[in-house]
């Protein structure tokens, strides 16, 4: 048995969790909020600052973990060198997690460093840098905050009057004590996926079907897999993974996105170096393994033999309008009554305009449109009701 510190305890570090346990291993989950949904599945639980380093070294000196995985942005990631030196192996490496915390840090590597093709992009750090990278890109031009989560201070410019609002928007929506934000020229692409990526310890580089989806605000509002996409830009999109999983190292699971356009090929957008929030698709049965068990697999070291594509399914949100202090729950009997579907509800203790507090899935055969199932998660999502 491991003993595995989660950095992060929302809904993804709680399937994480719940993976871990049925597999015999121990989880301490850590964020700065008590009740987190991972907690309510852990065998032990801390609330702290991430971003607070003598906090940090505090809970590892006191847990001694095995393991460290991150599961949010907002850490003072660069304490994992140290651990990492001590002998705590930290997941995927710390390289991996000190990067892609940060915005600048992979995108000039996957950029800069190893060549890939991304949208222009140029770094602000207050809102005359912002109207400088403006003028450079040009609009439309999309910004985000170096350090966010779940679309969070993400917007698009589409005129000059936006871009004191962007600026303003990008701040309120950063993680940790970074102010700078990047600003992205617009890519006229045909779709999104995320590209699950399984990098192993002694083992090769493995690959999810690629999973679609559709955003709102900058945050996943359905996810279904497969994406249907040309053989060509899956090939294209598989390599630069692979190459910018290398360049990190370590093992895990690597939720790499890209923008495909029929005309100009494949673009690298984003890399997180864990389960991804649009791979919530695999938990309505479309692989043998799912995205938590797949990262588990990996971090132990355990063998996969093969990732078996079993059938196709979608994700859809189920969002908060509303603050609330004890938000309820109605409406999961109507859902379960649908077919072919399954839900999850995330035990978040508190609520916030659209706040992630569940997900509906559906599955279906192989043969089954895709758009029907999609359509069907959305029925599921909708039976669900928030009460404040």
């Amino acid at each position: 048995m491991k003993k595995i510190l989660l950095l992060g305890s929302g809904e993804l570090g709680k399937e994480f969790t719940i993976a871990a346990q049925r597999m015999g291993q121990y989880v301490i989950a850590v964020d700065s909020y008590p009740n987190a949904p991972a907690m309510q599945v852990a065998h032990e639980a801390e609330v702290i600052s991430m971003l607070d380093a003598e906090a940090l070294d505090r809970i590892v000196a006191k847990h001694q973990p095995d393991l460290i995985v991150p599961e949010i942005e907002a850490i003072r990631t660069e304490r994992f060198y140290d651990y990492e030196k001590s002998g705590i192996t930290v997941v995927p490496s710390a390289k991996a997690a000190n990067f892609t915390m940060n915005r600048k840090a992979i995108r000039d590597l996957a950029a800069r460093d190893l060549g890939l093709k991304t949208a222009d992009y140029r770094y602000a750090t207050s809102a005359d840098m912002l109207q400088e990278a403006v003028n450079l890109i040009g609009i439309p031009c999309v910004v985000k905050p170096l350090m966010s989560s779940s679309g969070k201070g993400q917007s698009t410019i589409r005129s000059v009057a936006d871009i004191e609002k962007a600026w303003r928007y990008a701040v309120e929506g950063s993680r940790g004590d970074v102010v700078e934000v990047i600003v992205e020229a617009f890519v006229d692409f045909d779709y999104e996926i995320t590209l699950l990526t399984v990098t192993q310890h002694d083992g090769p580089t493995l690959f999810c079907p690629p999973i679609g989806h559709r955003q709102e605000r900058g945050d996943y509002q359905e996810s279904w897999q497969p994406a249907l996409m040309q053989e060509q830009h899956l090939e294209e999109a598989k390599a630069m993974a692979e190459k910018v999983t290398k360049a990190l190292g370590g093992a895990g699971l690597f939720g790499v996105e890209f923008f495909i356009s029929q005309q100009n090929g494949v673009y690298f957008s984003e890399l997180s170096p864990r389960p991804h929030d649009t791979g919530m698709v695999t938990l309505a049965g479309t692989q043998n393994f799912n995205e938590f068990e797949l990262h588990l697999r990996a971090i132990m070291g355990w063998p996969i033999p093969e990732i078996k594509f079993m059938r196709s399914g979608a994700s859809a949100v189920i969002l908060a309008q509303q603050l609330s202090d004890n938000p309820r729950i109605e409406g999961i009997e109507d859902a379960a009554a649908l077919r072919d579907s399954d839900l999850r509800i995330f035990g978040k203790p508190t609520s916030r305009p659209y706040r992630r507090m569940g997900v509906g899935l559906a599955h279906g055969d192989v043969t089954e449109d895709i758009t029907s199932v999609v359509e069907r998660a959305k029925e599921v999502a909708a039976k669900i009701k928030i009460l404040y």
